[in-house]
């Protein structure tokens, strides 16, 4: 699942605070107005989106891959200039996991009219062509019709249109939404509305790891085992503070640019919690150094310790690390001022991601049994204090039963506008609520107008002329949704905020993956003839029978930590595996010329998705690997080079099975196959990702400390440099990196055609043409 916000500014797409890894998101909060706040409105009724306002009447970008279900859209501003009524809905179907599909809406409301577009300095031309001319009748003192989707398609980061206005004040009214059968269908899987989740059983696992730890536990100096000097098997911990932790901790542990970040809280009785760090705890080069952590304190199969330090669990099923190797000690914030280690292998330790929705990390699913919307349709504020656990300070007025309504909503607007942590609280809820968009139950939903106190007291007129108007703003007939169903809103920038750290490559994405068009090597220019140019349904059938298993691969070693590190590591497997057509060498490398031929190309050539080559890197992989069933051959290789030298064929072996060096039975060693790595999907792949990790540079391990600086021409030179060794493909590399950036990251490239200069003082046309 790739998804980005409605808005792109270029503030968003560097920070140098590496402990808020989304600076695109970061930059759109800013955005949100303090009037119509997700879930509630000015005058108490649901409203169930948010209203965003940039600084500048700027694009509306579709925030997914989608089809158009209806939209509006207008020659002319309504309400004497003060309104817009255009519009955009799009559905979206992603997946976010092996089976987990997730069918969502946007909704993009209050859009510039088209003879408003060069007041501002814009044009049709980038909108699809359908949001070229309006959408029906643009008669004088009527709102234009809205119009059915007839399978319009959008791709994720497309023009919608631009900022428009409501009743005077620029803003987008932005909403994300469910049906009731989509959200069973997705969200029945997690542990959304679970009072007390349990670790979770699934392989679903993606974006921050989070567990609780319940009270009056143990919490160590350091780690049990530890030597004099603080060490456990060469790994140095940082002592901290014996001790019992007297409440329930929720904690959130995430890694970004190398390092882990640790968020801690405690929960009381009634299910509040209080932060007990007042900033991400950092713990420097964490991640960068997991490889080496993994090999030293899990020997019996640091893969598996890996996944173990990564996620707080075993992923990969059948695990071979046994239990009672499976000690994995965490320093964590467990009081004001204290840290301490504790074993989060441990059973009552309870393991989840933002995969499984916790409650505990403030998701609640708001419906009839658990509303602050009473019988007549409005929020109650003391209803609302309890569902938010009174996140407010105390000193908020409570509203008596005589309170007239204006009294009623003036409260409600200062506890949910005056007061940041009950809006953070709101971003929480999942709202089981009607769309305002749906004229099915207008008289019910606003005959309190008309009562003593309200906006329409004394003026019937004045009501029916509002309903009238309301029901042509309103578009629900043309959607081919059900009426008068209620459905599930979510914040929308909380839902995308949640979702991007997903980063599961779905079948939308798999479509466009690969570049339609190959490149010259020597000089970067466009080479298209027939046999080179790929369709969607190349690439599909290429690659799917390896997205899983792509997929897991990407998880497991954090490569979509950032969407730079994504691009920059798939734009590498397409040279290394010619686009996905081949997992081996085809030349089996270049022989040793002091090594007979027959003896290297038997042995160690380059396979896998970055071609693992020399008995080096085998010899590596398989001590870190070290599994017995999920990669068929794999036994357990204990290969050194004192006893398999580099041009020896490890499949050489005796009448027992073992390896037979030069046929001479000097040492003995499991069997172990390296056709593995190009005849088993996952071991291909999993390779992969333990060469990101492994490989060296200027002294230290992890490719990602490149990829990390970012996409520039130098960072992709210094990455090819490490996955090749030279420069083979140095110019399809550039290309293909700049081809899948514009996939994955909020990047807005500038033409459909780029240059791009490398270090090497060649220019490579970047076509980013996409598949048909």
């Amino acid at each position: 699942m790739i998804i980005s916000p409605p808005f792109l500014p270029a503030s968003g797409l560097t920070s140098t605070d590496a402990s808020k890894p989304d600076p695109m998101m970061d930059a759109v909060d800013r955005f949100e107005l303090a009037h119509g706040i997700y879930p509630v409105a000015a005058d108490r009724t649901w409203h169930c989106g948010a209203h965003l306002a940039p600084d500048v009447h700027g694009p509306v970008h579709a925030i997914a891959d989608g089809e158009v279900v209806a939209y509006r859209v207008c020659q002319h501003a309504m309400d004497d200039g003060n309104g817009n009524a255009g519009f955009v809905l799009l559905r979206h179907a992603t997946e976010t996991g092996d089976g987990r599909a997730l069918t969502f809406y946007s909704l993009y409301m209050h859009l510039l009219p088209l003879a408003e577009y060069h007041t501002f300095g814009h044009d049709a031309t980038r909108l699809p062509a359908f949001l070229h001319k309006p959408s029906g009748p643009d008669t004088q003192g009527k709102v234009t019709p809205a119009a059915k989707g007839n399978g319009q398609k959008v791709r994720r980061k497309d023009v919608l249109g631009f900022l428009g206005r409501y009743q005077g004040v620029p803003y987008m009214h932005f909403e994300i939404f469910t049906t009731p059968g989509d959200f069973d269908a997705y969200f029945g899987h997690t542990q959304l509305g679970v009072t007390s989740p349990a670790t979770a059983t699934t392989s679903d696992c993606w974006g921050h790891t989070c567990f609780t730890i319940p009270a009056g536990q143990q919490f160590y100096a350091l780690p049990q085992g530890t030597d004099a000097h603080g060490k456990l098997h060469g790994i140095a911990f940082k002592a901290g503070y014996a001790g019992t932790n007297a409440l329930p901790l929720a904690v959130e542990m995430y890694f970004s640019k190398g390092a882990k970040y640790t968020n801690v809280w405690s929960i009381a009785a009634d299910g509040s919690r209080t932060l007990l760090t007042s900033a991400p705890v950092e713990e420097k080069d964490y991640e960068y150094d997991l490889y080496h952590r993994a090999t030293a304190l899990y020997e019996a199969c640091p893969s598996d310790g890996y996944e173990m330090l990564r996620f707080g669990r075993i992923l990969s099923m059948p695990a071979t690390l046994p239990e009672a190797a499976r000690a994995t000690w965490v320093q964590i914030p467990y009081d004001t001022g204290k840290r301490g280690y504790i074993d989060i292998s441990r059973a009552e330790v309870k393991k989840l991601s933002d995969a499984d929705f916790p409650s505990f990390m403030g998701w609640q699913k708001i419906s009839d049994g658990n509303t602050p919307f009473v019988s007549d349709g409005l929020c109650d504020v003391d209803l609302l204090k309890k569902l938010v656990r009174d996140a407010a300070a105390s000193e908020q007025p409570t509203v008596v039963k005589e309170a007239t309504e204006v009294q009623k909503a003036d409260a409600l607007s200062y506890y949910v506008k005056g007061h940041e942590e009950v809006r953070r609280a709101l971003r929480g809820f999942i709202c089981n609520a009607p769309s305002e968009w749906d004229s099915t139950h207008n008289e019910t939903r606003f005959a309190k107008l008309l009562d003593e106190g309200g906006f329409y007291h004394g003026n019937r007129k004045g009501y029916e002329d509002f309903l009238k108007y309301l029901k042509e703003l309103q578009f629900w007939d043309v959607t081919g949704l059900p009426a008068g169903e209620k459905l599930w809103f979510f914040h929308p920038l909380a839902f995308i905020r949640h979702f991007r750290k997903c980063g599961w490559i779905g079948t939308q994405e798999l479509r466009q993956l690969m570049p339609a068009h190959a490149w010259l090597t020597q000089a970067g220019a466009l080479y298209t003839p027939a046999s080179t140019v790929l369709t969607s349904t190349q690439v599909v059938d290429r690659i799917s029978p390896h997205l899983s298993n792509l997929n897991k691969t990407i998880r497991k070693y954090s490569i979509n930590s950032s969407s730079e590190r994504l691009a920059i590591f798939l734009a590498q497997t397409y040279l290394e595996t010619d686009r996905w057509k081949t997992f081996k060498e085809y030349g089996l490398g270049t022989a040793n010329p002091n090594i007979p031929a027959a003896q290297y190309y038997a042995a160690f050539y380059g396979r896998g998705i970055m071609q693992l080559t020399w008995a080096s890197q085998y010899e590596a992989y398989g001590k870190f690997s070290a599994r017995s069933d999920n990669y068929g051959a794999y036994v357990d290789l204990r290969i050194t080079q004192a006893s398999l030298h580099y041009w020896d064929d490890p499949r050489k072996k005796d009448s027992h099975g073992h390896i037979a060096i030069a046929g001479t039975p000097r040492h003995w060693a499991p069997y172990y196959d390296p056709d593995v790595l190009s005849a088993n999907s996952l071991a291909a792949c999993d390779s992969g990702g333990f060469f990101w990790i492994w490989k060296h540079h200027d002294g230290a391990r992890h490719i990602g400390r490149v990829a990390d600086l970012g996409i520039s021409p130098e960072t992709i030179h210094r990455v090819n440099v490490l996955v090749n060794g030279g420069f083979f493909g140095y110019f399809e590399r550039f290309a293909f990196t700049w081809y899948v950036r514009d996939i994955f990251t909020d990047w807005l490239p500038s033409a459909m055609k780029i240059s791009v200069t490398t270090p090497r003082h060649a220019t490579v046309v970047v076509d980013l043409s996409r598949p048909v």
